[in-house]
């Protein structure tokens, strides 16, 4: 009897491929504008593991896919619509990298109030040498006022860590969450003027669109801090250079950018910004774990008829 077929377009983490290969056929393509298969093989394939976009045009030619599954949290890159329109299960990877990208948070927040890697730079310069000191960073996070653009399940462990840190924690949403003691703030603007530090942790949708833009950094102010984990998509970049040019914003840290992984070069240029190269889940741990729940969609779904983690826009069972 022949193995279900399973598409994989481009390149995914090989822990998938490992944990796929015994109970699948594994059909490997290119990443091309359109997936280059014929009819037959096209026919034959009922999921998907993938890491990246996956358009509705994709789907268009494989007629009997049933599960798309999705290499990370974020699936913005999946036309969710087209595949619930043809009944289509799409799966992401949640839960399992939430510690570490809010481990990340953390970490960047701390590198931009402190100049940590400008300090370490200034000393593999040579530059520390007696009767001579690192100059004393402008800000401290002692005092601060944070707040969260979105406090879904990874803001709520930002919100978490933030707590022995002594700074006061706010949160904008579309709604209120009534299980949380944090300030609540209905809009953006209200929440960037009532405090000094946004820590930006929502997904990419057309509501959140350069949402961060020049009225927001300049409700921040001089003495604020923008720290962004979330989806580069969010952030108004040539609004923010500005502000860090002209001092209209402290600094900022930067996990993610618009189009990555391009950088602007105005973003590279402040000495008042740390970037990083979206490396916030990832560790070898963590991406193992993101990988064996892309392939235990794939084995549940096809095993029981349910995929673990399905998400909201998509059926949940067969």
């Amino acid at each position: 009897m022949s193995r279900i077929a399973i598409l994989v377009p481009g390149k995914i983490h090989e822990r998938v491929l490992e944990r796929l290969k015994d109970r699948f056929e594994i059909i490997a393509v290119a990443r091309e504008e359109k997936l280059v298969l014929d009819s037959e093989t096209a026919g034959r394939i009922r999921g998907v593991a993938v890491s990246g976009s996956f358009p509705g045009a994709w789907m268009e030619q494989l007629p009997h896919t049933e599960v798309i599954a999705n290499f990370g949290v974020g699936y913005d890159g999946v036309d969710v619509k087209h595949a619930a329109e043809k009944g289509i299960v799409v799966t992401n990877t949640p839960d399992v990298l939430n510690d570490e990208v809010a481990d990340t948070a953390i970490g960047l927040l701390l590198n931009t109030v402190r100049e940590l890697p400008r300090a370490e730079a200034w000393l593999r310069a040579g530059n520390w040498k007696p009767g001579t000191a690192y100059p004393l960073s402008r800000f401290s996070l002692k005092g601060r006022h944070v707040g969260l653009y979105g406090l879904g399940r990874i803001g709520l462990e930002i919100a978490k860590r933030l707590e022995p840190f002594k700074v006061k924690i706010s949160y904008h949403t579309r709604s209120r969450h009534a299980d949380v003691s944090y300030d609540y703030h209905p809009t953006l603007k209200g929440l960037a003027e009532a405090v000094d530090t946004l820590i930006a942790i929502v997904p990419k949708t057309p509501q959140t669109h350069k949402t961060i833009d020049a009225d927001i950094l300049a409700a921040l102010g001089p003495d604020g801090i923008l720290v962004n984990v979330g989806r580069g998509w969010t952030v108004d970049e040539a609004a923010l250079s500005a502000a860090l040019a002209s001092g209209a914003l402290g600094a900022a840290g930067l996990d993610v950018f618009y189009e990555e992984p391009t950088v602007p070069a105005d973003l590279l240029e402040p000495t008042n910004a740390v970037l990083l190269p979206h490396v916030a889940s990832a560790s070898v741990p963590t991406r193992n774990a993101m990988a064996d729940l892309v392939a235990d969609n794939l084995i549940a779904w096809f095993e029981k008829g349910a995929a673990l983690t399905p998400v909201p826009e998509t059926p949940q069972k067969a």
